[in-house]
């Protein structure tokens, strides 16, 4: 058995402050809260990567990477995951002005394919996780607390590949670390 590895996003520590002052007051014991230092926007999940692979998983990634120019990203509202009524995981949206994610993901999911690495095929929907719940619930009220819910643009200039260690982290969460940083290509100007 393998690894468990995510390629994603991390926010800069000036975008996870803005969106820490959304989500700290409505924190409750409802819902699981993920922790500021663990938020991310996934762009492949990994579930099985054996340690043989991880090299070539890593250099193909960061070609994937520097095929892809910066571009610029800001979280902008919420949403749910299956609906309002019967949410069991609740997300800020992204905003991505020149569409750049859903290629940058279809590029991690190739490289993983590529690199031997069984990747599972879905509809790719970028977002941040906030909380989640085992058990469906309505959470309108929690979409009108955040509904507004807007950060600073910023420029994603790198992804990460992270490792996950389930129940590692506080309270049986998965404990996640990054391994590697790897940068995306230079802006076009026009």
């Amino acid at each position: 058995m393998g690894e468990r590895f995510f390629a994603a996003v991390i926010p800069p520590p000036e975008a996870i402050a803005e969106l820490t002052r959304w989500v700290d007051p409505r924190r409750d014991s409802e819902w699981r809260w993920v922790e500021e230092t663990d938020w991310h926007v996934t762009l492949a999940f990994y579930a099985d990567v054996e340690a043989w692979r991880y090299e070539t998983l890593t250099e193909r990634l960061a070609d994937a990477a520097a095929r892809t120019t910066s571009f610029s990203l800001m979280l902008s509202g919420v949403g749910c995951f299956r609906s309002v009524a019967k949410a069991h995981l609740l997300y800020a949206a992204t905003e991505d002005p020149t569409a750049t994610l859903p290629d940058l993901a279809s590029r991690c999911h190739t490289t993983a394919t590529t690199s031997g690495v069984e990747v599972a095929r879905q509809t790719f929907h970028p977002h941040l996780t906030l909380a989640r719940r085992n058990r469906p619930s309505d959470a309108s009220r929690y979409v009108r607390a955040l509904d507004g819910l807007l950060t600073s643009v910023w420029t994603v200039d790198e992804i990460c590949l992270v490792q996950s260690f389930l129940g590692e982290g506080p309270g049986g969460r998965p404990r996640y670390d990054v391994r590697e940083r790897l940068p995306l290509g230079p802006a076009v100007h026009r």
